[in-house]
């Protein structure tokens, strides 16, 4: 059954580049595993303003992001020496682990090609076993990820297992994610089999048990498999979920079980510990406050 509903709020990060912030949530930390969800664009930002427009090297601790363009482009550089150039349809599953710092940046016009940049970046917590594990960066084309139709929702599985199919992505527990279009009148169950699901109103309007749901709403529901979700207009939504990990503590771009583990990452990126990406390491973002 549906537990709740999340309405994105409305985040500045600066020069023109606004998102949709929909998780963590007051009522609802997590849904699985996935512990953040921005939703950016899309937008077009003016040539002269697209270098301040750059996400500067930031730190990341006990997670891994995921970096899923719909349009667009964005230069990725890490603290691994990674330089990858993400487009829309490919994985980008950065791993934190023990301690990593990325940019990313922007360039005209590639980084705001096919109608401005859209970027749906989502952070999954990584067990407690695996939060001190080394970094790592992995890059999946979008040509090597399951595409299938079915009753007129065109479906990519970006991670996980969903629908009869198993993406190439490593993940670090049970978990699945999945870019959808809909035609205007389809209809479709979740894949359920795991104890949390979600789903994401990118675009368009969909209807679930007589209600109505519009862009920058997050439907959360439990395992259920006969949660139908139908698109009363073409639509775009990002269906994820997963089995919880636990309570973790976030502060700014890290996450840990342990309150004591943050402390260490403001104190290690405050006092310079971390590496920084080798070809863009000088300026970085401030450690908040």
């Amino acid at each position: 059954m549906l537990e709740m509903v999340i309405t994105a709020r409305s985040a500045d990060l600066g020069h023109g580049l606004t998102v949709r912030r929909v998780l963590p949530y007051a009522r609802r930390r997590m849904v699985g595993p996935w512990i953040f969800v921005d939703h950016a664009g899309p937008v077009t930002i003016a040539p002269e303003d697209t270098r301040a427009a750059d996400v500067r090297p930031h730190p990341h601790i006990g997670l891994s992001t995921v970096s899923y363009l719909l349009s667009g482009q964005v230069h990725h550089r890490d603290s691994l020496g990674v330089d990858q150039l993400i487009n829309p349809g490919d994985v980008n599953w950065m791993t934190a682990g023990r301690g990593i710092s990325h940019s990313e940046r922007f360039k005209h016009p590639d980084s705001f090609a096919g109608g401005g940049l859209e970027l749906m970046q989502l952070w999954v917590a990584l067990p407690e076993k695996d939060e001190e594990t080394d970094p790592a960066f992995v890059h999946y084309p979008a040509a090597d990820l399951p595409v299938r139709e079915r009753d007129g929702v065109w479906i990519r599985l970006i991670a996980g297992e969903a629908y009869g199919m198993t993406s190439p992505v490593k993940t670090h527990s049970p978990l699945f994610y999945l870019h959808t279009e809909w035609q205007a009148g389809a209809s479709l169950a979740l894949p359920g089999g795991y104890s949390e699901q979600a789903v994401y109103v990118a675009r368009g309007e969909i209807e679930h048990a007589g209600e109505t749901y519009e862009p920058g709403q997050l439907l959360v529901f439990g395992s259920d498999t006969d949660a139908v979700i139908t698109a009363r207009t073409k639509s775009t939504l990002m269906v994820f979920g997963g089995e919880p990990l636990g309570e973790r503590h976030v502060f700014w771009n890290f996450v840990s079980s342990r309150k004591d583990r943050i402390e260490q990452a403001k104190a290690d990126w405050a006092a310079g510990r971390f590496a920084l990406p080798p070809d863009d390491n000088q300026e970085w973002i401030p450690l908040p406050g």
